[in-house]
């Protein structure tokens, strides 16, 4: 069996998301298309989420991997493409097309299961008008379904009225498929007027078929991963994927690796790559795929994180949209950072080094990046408040 060490299995993790390679926006590249798709193709899967302190957590997440960018010729490539679609992959994620076919199974395992939510009255007649509404009038959005009222709000969060439970229902179900509007809102069409027919006339896999491939697309992103880590990246039930990773290492689809400290089997594609060095440094979202997993951040960079959005300001540790801060093979640093759009300032509310790092290198490189980053989102200045350990080197850096 092979074994890795700890220190490997960071840097092939770190490789197998596309942040070991120099950023061609940092060499003065013009970053295109051709960019967005390899990050795509080569994570799998791009978390999306609506919290714009900063910028989109999709936005963050190319940024970490291609330095910086033209955002709103990303927009038109996730949106005018047909080599993009959205679905349930981990959370709500932009994913490669091809991977359609290979989900097909969930979205029949979600079209024969009882809904969550449900809908006021003749629920099935209901559904067939909308289907028939998106059919004939898409593409559309929930307030388009209402009589002209205006949706009901039926929550703090998000307004789960009738049009907005049938249409995500459509959507999960795979009947219909989504693009994201100017306010980031989810607009629904039919298929095939979004997705390209090459993608909807593939053959439609097994469900064990189906689980296999995105197994295969998860070891690929990941480097070294346990069966459950595997099973985390789209949202499979470990129950179901257990027997099919033992076939997979038995047919030499993945590689058997024992990694010291770790509890469970570890396995690794056969083409991850296992660097002797990189020379990596990014700001990472929340939402970014490198961050997913709490448990496995902790195991393979021992690194302790929690997303503090959703816990009361008064508990809150670090603060509201905390970023690791990735330095060559370790996450030495985390930021809170907010985007003052209005004061045309990237504002650091707080910098905590992690123990044993030396400061002033993590200063310097943190300050290049922040400085990099406010350029991007094209803010003026970087502004420093003195909360966390690391805040003094980092302004001092800065100056």
């Amino acid at each position: 069996m092979l074994e890795l060490s700890p220190a490997q299995v960071r840097r092939t993790s770190i490789a197998a998301q596309g942040l070991a390679a120099r950023r061609p926006g940092l060499a003065g590249a013009r970053v295109d298309r051709r960019h967005f798709r390899r990050v795509l193709d080569t994570v799998g899967a791009v978390q999306i989420d609506s919290v714009n302190v900063i910028s989109r957590a999709h936005e963050l997440t190319f940024f970490a991997r291609l330095g910086p960018y033209d955002r709103a010729a990303l927009a038109r490539w996730l949106h005018d493409s047909g080599e993009v679609f959205e679905y349930w992959g981990h959370a709500a994620c932009f994913l490669p097309v091809t991977v359609h076919p290979e989900l097909r199974w969930k979205m029949a395992k979600y079209a024969g299961t009882p809904p969550r939510r449900r809908i006021d009255g003749d629920e099935a007649a209901y559904l067939d008008e909308v289907r028939r509404r998106v059919a004939e009038d898409g593409p559309l959005t929930p307030a388009d379904l209402h009589p002209g009222d205006g949706p009901r709000r039926t929550g703090p969060w998000w307004g789960w009225d009738a049009p907005k439970i049938a249409l995500e229902r459509l959507f999960t179900a795979g009947e219909i498929t989504a693009v994201r509007g100017s306010r980031f809102e989810r607009i629904y069409d039919r298929p095939e007027r979004v997705l390209p027919s090459a993608a909807l006339d593939a053959p439609t896999p097994s469900e064990e078929e189906g689980r296999r491939a995105l197994l295969r697309r998860a070891a690929l992103a990941l480097g070294v991963a346990t069966a459950r880590d595997l099973a985390a990246y789209h949202y499979q039930l470990l129950t179901k994927v257990r027997p099919i990773v033992l076939a997979m290492a038995a047919d030499g689809e993945l590689v058997p690796v024992q990694v010291p400290g770790w509890k469970d089997p570890a396995y690794m594609h056969p083409e991850a790559p296992l660097p002797r060095r990189v020379r990596a440094r990014a700001l990472l979202a929340p939402f970014d795929s490198l961050t997913w997993e709490r448990d496995r951040i902790h195991r393979v960079f021992d690194f302790l994180y929690r997303i503090e959005i959703y816990t009361p300001a008064p508990k809150r540790v670090f603060g509201y949209y905390v970023m690791p801060f990735l330095l060559e093979d370790r996450l030495v640093a985390r930021v809170d950072l907010k985007a003052d759009r209005a004061g045309k300032a990237l504002l650091l509310r707080g910098a905590y080094a992690e123990g044993g790092v030396d400061h002033d290198r993590v200063a310097s490189e943190l300050a290049a990046e922040l400085e990099l980053m406010a350029g991007w989102l094209g803010l003026d200045d970087v502004v420093v408040t003195d909360r966390g350990d690391l805040a003094p080197s980092v302004a001092l850096a800065l100056r």
